[in-house]
């Protein structure tokens, strides 16, 4: 039994997500404001370089957060950055002022950053020049040492017992000038950052989860950036309703129509045409705009012009021929759903199987998710195309050759070598 098996056994401290540790109080302190106040919004060239030298003149961590206007405008880029280091005090910077934030990044490049939930900020993050050589993400942190909750205002409550304020969180950040009480929920989103890390990190260590965590976190640090998604009108909302290939025409032509529209008018796709209006006219194909105006999200207050042009992409899609219409499904590039495993290989579902069962088990040991201990596709992936020896060393080669790291490696093998053997006797 490992350090963390055996810590896991114990009584749990500050992983239940139930409640704070008794050394808080069990009444969360509301944050109502910075300990310096609300920093003024940095948007200009010579307020930016102070911030720079500031945060380069810090120590320690740097706490980094964005906000983005999901929902409100196109794509997934930062609106506001903010940043909070010992020696430098928060900072909130705006990347619609300053769009090249690279000489920020560079200046705390060899700091360690703490961010929430991570993998959500470092794209747009990366857009104005700002990436991380390491980092520490406190929500991955709680989901490894097993808090039940793992959201920001959970973690900070639960851990350090203060109740932050959860009102600003969805509103369209793309807005100018922000209002004040933006502004104070963005810095105290940073205020508490690093001090929930320095918990996090003497709560995984006292679980002998540190290593762990640590490969986890160089592994987003050195992740390169996700490259476009294949055939993006595919995960439509309500796509598993279109069964023809001249359906889905319809789809991938309106889908492209509005995305096109939503681009150059800066706004989101969903603001433009509804998932579910462009499900409706691939389902009913209809003939011409007034037909179309009969539909649902195609309503009495929608232009003539605007239904003329959603009515232009089905008249495309009509005219697609044959040969060019879209496959149903998407090329497997590895293993085929589970749910047919039993018909096409009744032995590899077997394998499958137990190796949940298994994983299952040793996440419930560790106290943490199963899909933080091992993800599910690697699993998936050995049981379909096991090793032919099942030794040790051949499924631990299996599991590292499909991206586990070397911790979930360690723990994952043997019960994945035993739960494979009893599946294949």
């Amino acid at each position: 039994m490992t350090d963390a098996q055996e810590t896991a056994a114990d009584p749990p401290l500050r992983t239940t997500g139930g409640g704070p540790p008794d050394d808080v109080d069990s009444a969360p302190i509301p944050l109502l404001e910075p300990r310096e106040g609300i920093p003024p919004v940095v948007a200009d060239r010579d307020a930016l370089a102070a911030v720079v030298a500031a945060f380069a003149g810090g120590s320690g961590p740097v706490a980094v957060d964005a906000e983005r206007a999901s929902g409100y405008r196109y794509g997934q880029r930062a609106y506001l950055v903010q940043l909070r280091r010992e020696g430098a005090g928060s900072a909130l910077v705006d990347p619609v002022g300053c769009p090249d934030l690279s000489s920020l990044g560079e200046a705390i490049g060899d700091a360690e950053w703490v961010l929430h939930a991570a993998t959500q900020d470092l794209p747009c993050l990366r857009e104005i020049g700002m990436t991380p050589s390491r980092l520490f993400d406190t929500e991955l942190a709680g989901r490894l040492a097993g808090f039940a909750r793992v959201g920001l205002g959970a973690m900070v409550e639960n851990v350090l017992g203060y109740a932050l304020e959860k009102g600003h969180s969805a509103v369209d950040w793309s807005t100018r000038p922000l209002p004040e009480p933006w502004l104070r929920y963005a810095a105290l989103d940073v205020e508490l950052l690093i001090d929930l890390r320095d918990a996090l990190e003497k709560e995984l260590d006292r679980q002998g989860k540190l290593e762990w965590a640590r490969q986890e976190f160089d592994a987003i640090a050195s992740a390169p950036p996700a490259p476009p998604r294949k055939d993006p009108w595919r995960r439509t909302s309500g796509m598993h309703k279109v069964r023809r290939r001249r359906q889905m025409a319809v789809v991938r032509e309106l889908w492209t129509a509005r995305d096109q529209v939503a681009r150059k008018r800066d706004v989101s796709p969903g603001k433009v045409l509804g998932d579910g209006a462009i499900i409706e006219a691939a389902l009913n194909m209809p003939p011409n705009a007034h037909a179309l105006a009969a539909l649902p999200g195609f309503g009495p207050r929608m232009s003539r012009r605007q239904l003329e042009q959603w009515q232009a992409a089905v008249d495309r899609a009509r005219a697609v021929p044959e040969s060019e219409l879209p496959q149903p499904g998407q090329p497997l590039t590895g293993p085929p759903p589970p749910r047919a495993w039993a018909d096409k290989d009744p032995v590899a579902a077997a394998r499958l199987s137990a190796a949940r069962a298994a994983v299952s088990e040793l996440a419930e040991r560790l106290t943490m998710p199963q899909e933080n201990l091992i993800t599910p596709d690697t699993v998936r992936r050995v049981c379909w195309e096991p090793p032919r020896d099942l030794s040790p060393d051949a499924v631990a080669a299996a599991l590292a050759g499909h991206g586990a790291r070397p911790w979930q490696v360690e723990q994952v093998t043997p019960v994945l070598v035993r739960a494979l053997r009893e599946a294949s006797a």
